[in-house]
Order: structure tokens, then sequence, then C-alpha cells
């Protein structure tokens, strides 16, 4: 379902952050405790900062090869 509705959504997501989401979200319905909040925390940040980090990495890397050729 996560995938279909992120799909239609347009949202851009891997099978990893839709397996590590239902990894955490199972572990919240048997308890907010079962979940190790700080891993999850690091989690997020990693998706967050991945796409902009690698749209920097692009951008660096066309303007060095439009240089050189």
């Amino acid at each position: 379902m996560t995938l279909v509705g992120a799909t239609l959504s347009g949202i851009p997501v891997s099978t990893t952050h839709t397996i590590t989401g239902a990894i955490v979200g199972v572990g919240a319905t048997r308890r907010l405790s079962a979940v190790k909040w700080g891993v999850a925390g690091r989690i997020v940040w990693a998706w967050v900062l991945t796409i902009p980090f690698a749209a920097m990495i692009s951008a660096g890397s066309f303007y060095v090869l439009r240089l050189l050729f």
C-alpha cells in the first residue's frame, strides 16, 4: 500500500524506505518502546540528506566534465 500510494503521489521512494518504514510501524503498533527511536531518527536524517547530496555531487561532476570536454 505504501508503494502504491507513493507512486500515485509521484513521491520517489525505494524499497529500503518502504521496508524500514514497515518495520518501524509494526514495532510501534506493538508498543512504542519496542522501536529504537535513535536508530529510526538517524535513518530519517539519511533519507532527508541523500537526495540533496546526490544532487550536489551530480552538479559538481557535470561542471567538472563540462570544463574538461
